[in-house]
């Protein structure tokens, strides 16, 4: 896996800073190359090869959002078997999404508090095996990606979520529950009450307005655009709690 470095600004640091970087670059260990799946893509497994592209790039770093956001709550779906596959598939979850993701997110919530808003998250960074075991159950690109190109969630800059009332927590009126698959979680679907195309409209309006796209299908389903720059992730939730600073 290529890893690049900014040297454009490097060099403009003075000589002891160039040798100290050299240095740190030279006996940093050197992740395995990582052998492309069935698909042909190259997927992170490993936690040391997370931590070396980290050290390269910060801008790819994992953010664990349960203080970036706080307060705010989680509905992980997926760790029961209250969704769509009827299985539990994950163990332990919590939302990580890039840090370029959890900025983003964190203006979405200062903007939405000011509203007497905030977010509920049902899904974040999602395992590359978790994927594939969706597209087993639902190969429909609408609603779940298909694994010979990856997903948003296992790059680390999708989330799923809606919005609730701040002051109890309750949530506002959206046209499915999580993980609906029909025309009515379609962002063009309008046969539905004023106050439920006002709560869609919202969610859409502040996303939108921190750089983040909607999935057409699903209203719940955010991402940031060229997903491409960050690689694809197969990190348990175990292994994502000993990479990511808390």
């Amino acid at each position: 896996m290529a890893i690049s470095i900014c040297w454009n600004k490097i060099e403009k640091l003075p000589l002891r800073l160039h040798i100290f970087i050299f240095l740190i670059y030279s006996c940093a260990p050197k992740p395995q190359s990582i052998k492309p799946n069935e698909y042909g893509l190259q997927v992170v497994q490993k936690t040391g090869t997370l931590r070396y592209i980290v050290a390269a790039d910060s801008t790819h770093a994992m953010v664990l959002l349960d203080k970036k956001l706080a307060p705010f709550t989680t509905a992980f779906y997926y760790e029961t078997t209250d969704n769509f596959t009827k299985q539990k598939l994950y163990k332990k979850p919590k939302a990580y999404v890039r840090l370029e993701a959890a900025n983003a997110l964190k203006k979405v919530q200062d903007t939405l508090q000011l509203l007497g808003l905030n977010i509920m998250i049902f899904d974040a960074y999602r395992p590359y095996t978790v994927t594939k075991k969706m597209w087993e159950i639902v190969p429909d690109d609408r609603y779940a990606a298909n694994p010979a190109n990856g997903s948003g969630h296992n790059r680390g800059v999708a989330v799923d979520l809606t919005l609730v009332n701040l002051a109890n927590g309750s949530e506002l009126a959206m046209p499915t529950p999580f993980d609906s698959f029909s025309d009515t979680a379609h962002h063009d679907f309008m046969q539905l009450p004023s106050d439920v195309l006002a709560n869609r409209s919202l969610l859409k309006k502040v996303m939108e307005q921190y750089g983040f796209v909607a999935l057409s299908t699903e209203w719940w389903h955010y991402y940031l655009p060229n997903p491409k720059r960050y690689e694809l992730l197969d990190l348990s939730f175990k292994q994502m709690r000993k990479v990511v600073k808390k």
